[in-house]
């Protein structure tokens, strides 16, 4: 019998890390990044002008 074959007799149980790139954080991103999109939208909508004609960059 190799040191291959042999398979551990416990699994550990790790829990996700609170920073770097995990699924938590992506996710996080992801929705703050949809909100922001959306916000943008809205406000050319509502005021008529770009966003950065909003914000008097242009």
């Amino acid at each position: 019998m190799s040191k291959a074959d042999i398979e551990p007799s416990v699994t550990p149980d790790l829990e996700d890390p609170k920073f770097g790139l995990n699924s938590s954080s992506e996710r996080l991103n992801s929705r703050a990044a949809m909100i922001g999109f959306a916000a943008i939208l809205l406000i050319e909508y509502l005021t008529g002008k770009g966003f950065l004609a909003w914000l008097g960059l242009m």
